[in-house]
């Protein structure tokens, strides 16, 4: 397929897009204008475990995505070449598009995606210069609005498909820890998603106006199948949650399937962290690959 049928496929698709998020909500603008570099200086962080990814034969690095309201940073990775190529959105913990998000784009492009990672949270504070969790928790994540998010993760997506060498026809979505809550939302939200894997994603949590729903208020309207990916010695996440999630989205008709490790915590697939779990983060991620080929992302 060329770059020009590419583009006139993908224009429908675009088109609806754009339109889906409606909602109105503050514009405040855009306080982080670059990434974090390196690490994020958040929590602690175990150099010698990190994986490290090239980016040889790639065209890899920090990119603008066009908003609304103004230019998003972000980092995309995918190979070189004419494409088009398979669109994977990945969503951030909460510590900002740092290196270990950087590295799993372009882990993605390394095997023949278009993987972009949008920062999410850049109208509402700094996290290049946040070392405290529980503010960043506070000022940054609990004042970003789910429907900002919705259309940040749209624009995202319209971006890849007309300025990066996207295939819209084949767009996926992961995340990690509070990304993973963004695929649940965002699977229930985008009718072009072909599939989305959650690592971690927490499913409950506190209701707020500008968030009013947790990922298992929409587990029922899921508009693509989604893999979940959870330990079981998840402090933050009870396994019966989990459970819970599965069945609400069997019971209601979706397509859900759900990987529970034992004896695995929370962020096992950071491999910056201590968390970090080689056996499930590698388990998790060959899921992931068959999930997206299964359901028409690869």
């Amino acid at each position: 397929m060329t770059s020009s049928t590419s583009a006139k496929a993908a224009k429908p698709l675009l088109e609806g897009l754009d339109g889906l998020v409606r909602e109105p909500f503050s514009r405040r603008g855009f306080v982080m204008t670059g990434l974090v570099t390196g690490f994020t200086a958040a929590t602690t962080v175990v150099q010698g475990q990190t994986i490290s990814t090239d980016a040889t034969g790639l065209e890899a690095g920090e990119v603008k995505i066009p908003t609304s309201d103004g230019m998003m940073p972000g980092y995309r990775a995918m190979p070189s070449g004419a494409g088009p190529f398979p669109v994977i959105l990945v969503i951030e913990e909460i510590f900002g598009v740092h290196e270990y998000i950087k590295d799993t784009c372009r882990r993605l492009a390394k095997l023949g995606y278009c993987a972009v990672a949008p920062e999410l949270f850049a109208r509402q504070g700094d996290l290049t210069k946040m070392t405290d969790v529980q503010q960043i928790v506070r000022d940054v994540i609990a004042k970003k609005p789910d429907a900002e998010m919705l259309s940040d993760l749209d624009a995202a997506a319209a971006w890849a498909a007309a300025s990066s060498k996207g295939n819209i026809q084949k767009l996926g979505v992961t995340g990690f820890c509070r990304g993973g809550r963004g695929v649940w939302l965002y699977c229930a939200h985008n009718p072009a998603l072909k599939a989305g894997v959650a690592w971690y994603g927490p499913l409950g949590g506190n209701r707020s106006d500008i968030q009013p729903r947790t990922a298992a208020d929409v587990v029922g309207e899921l508009k693509a199948p989604v893999l979940g990916l959870y330990g079981a010695a998840d402090t933050g996440i009870p396994v019966a949650d989990v459970e819970k999630q599965r069945d609400a989205a069997k019971a209601a008709g979706k397509t859900v399937e759900i990987m529970i490790y034992p004896d695995t915590p929370h962020g096992f697939h950071a491999d910056y962290r201590p968390s970090y779990r080689k056996a499930a983060a590698d388990d998790g991620w060959a899921r992931m690959l068959a999930w997206f080929k299964t359901y028409g992302v690869a």
